[in-house]
């Protein structure tokens, strides 16, 4: 397929994707939408970023506008499950935005952190498509204000962030209530077993999609790290705020107390900035976001949150001002930059006890980073010389084949809630940065990342606005 013309979508879908000025259709939305059109279930496997939120909103709307049904009170006909409460209102945005020309449509949007009374309200006439994060959704149910009786199809997106974050019972609870007559779209970045065992029991003889084969990271972001000690972070970060050439730049941080500290060190030195955590409330979330988008805010500080859930073009710089020890969180948040076909630039904090946090992260996307020693400080012994040597490899991945992350000797191994891989490598000092890892878990809250261990990511590319097909120059 090279146009969303040879899909056979109605009218209506189209002349909307005119306006959006989408003409190619994504590698995932090729192959996913004929078979969603078919009435299949599908098991998508693919990253944020690669159009699939296209991929399975636009086959729904025509299936809503050939078979128009008045919706019953209180339930729908599309139930969209996402993790985060970000990526749930850019779906019900992309649904109203595709669907602009179908009248009447109805896309409501169900999530926390704002009173619940105006959704129940917007549910009891019934909708077309419902976007939820699985909390929510419960709290609905369990209020009587929503049935799920009628769900004629089910979308499971990000489902391996679902069951970071620990909605893997709510979820299986919400499908125990839809009724087993029903297409339902799985997409996930990753399939460990209990992900796989999820799909094998919600899906029927479902067709599977890959579109990229495993990888790391974004080809057009320019990555580098500096290695520093943990109390000159604060003054680095305001370096490299003065000296890069920035214009926004997300700063990544791993708990909400050091998002918020970082947020008071930059305002104490004249720089405006702001955080986003799910500490704060979902109206302040949602300002902050905004003016981040619309570029009244240049600096906003995150937690892993926001990894998935920011959707901004322009961000042209993510410092890492504390590494994440989950590799796989290091991919997602880097991939907020070098959007849309623009490039980016990742800059990474190393103190002392993050060494073995970037030796994961290198070994996960099989490159060595070009670093910068900035420490004053003894060099730990378990920082590779050659990481020392300022940009030897260019940033560029090592010749030679693929390391694969295993449980022998210096391999990746498992970022997992109460894994032992650090300890099996590095002895003594390993079970301190578990133990800190532990820690940065404990200060999150429910709807926070945790761990995913034994997984494989994906690679993925630049890409439009909305995860749609590829825009015309304007």
């Amino acid at each position: 397929m090279t146009s969303f013309n040879d899909f056979g979508l109605v009218e209506p879908i189209t002349r909307a994707l005119v306006d959006e000025k989408y003409v190619t259709p994504t590698p995932i939305q090729t192959q996913t939408i004929p078979i969603v059109l078919q009435g299949r279930d599908v098991i998508g496997i693919a990253q944020t970023g690669t159009g699939k939120t296209a991929a399975f909103a636009l086959p729904i709307l025509h299936h809503l506008h050939t078979k128009r049904l008045r919706p019953e009170k209180k339930s729908c006909r599309v139930l969209v499950l996402s993790p985060t409460r970000e990526l749930s209102g850019q779906i019900s945005d992309s649904f109203r935005a595709y669907g602009r020309h179908m009248r009447p449509l109805a896309v409501a949007l169900a999530i926390g952190g704002v009173p619940i009374n105006r959704q129940i309200r917007s549910l009891a006439h019934g909708v077309e498509v419902l976007v939820a994060t699985p909390g929510r959704l419960i709290d609905l149910v369990n209020q009587r204000a929503l049935t799920l009786n009628q769900v004629e199809i089910l979308v499971l997106d990000e489902a391996d962030r679902m069951l970071d974050m620990g909605f893997i019972h709510d979820i299986k609870r919400i499908v125990a209530m839809l009724r087993k007559e029903r297409q339902t779209l799985f997409f996930s970045a990753t399939m460990p077993q209990e992900i796989t065992r999820l799909a094998d029991a919600m899906l029927r003889d479902p067709a599977r999609v890959a579109v990229t084969p495993p990888a790391s990271t974004v080809d057009r972001v320019e990555q580098r790290v500096i290695l520093t000690d943990k109390s000159a972070k604060p003054n680095l970060l305001v370096e490299v705020l003065k000296t890069e050439k920035t214009d926004r730049v997300l700063v990544f941080t791993r708990t909400k107390h050091g998002a918020d500290k970082v947020v008071r060190a930059l305002q104490k030195t004249g720089f405006a900035a702001e955080a986003i955590h799910g500490n704060k409330s979902q109206n302040q979330r949602e300002r902050v976001l905004a003016d981040f988008r619309d570029g009244k805010l240049r600096i906003l500080i995150a937690t892993d949150i926001a990894a998935r859930g920011i959707d901004v073009d322009g961000v042209s710089h993510v410092v890492n001002y504390d590494l994440p020890n989950i590799p796989e969180s290091y991919v997602h948040r880097i991939g907020r930059t070098a959007r849309a076909g623009a490039d980016g630039i990742a800059i990474s904090f190393c103190d002392h006890e993050e060494a073995p946090f970037l030796r994961d992260i290198e070994r996960m996307i099989r490159m060595s980073i070009p670093s910068t020693d900035k420490r004053t400080g003894e060099r730990p012994a378990h920082r590779p010389a050659h990481h020392n040597d300022g940009n030897r490899n260019n940033g560029r991945p090592h010749r030679g084949g693929r390391q694969q992350r295993g449980n022998n000797g210096g391999g990746g191994g498992n970022s997992h809630h109460g894994n032992n891989s650090h300890r099996s490598r590095n002895g003594g000092q390993g079970r301190q940065v578990h133990q800190a890892g532990q820690q940065g878990h404990q200060d999150a809250t429910a709807g926070e990342p945790s761990g995913i261990g034994n997984v494989t990511f994906l690679q993925r590319s630049g890409e439009p606005r909305r995860n749609a097909g590829h825009r015309t120059q304007r």
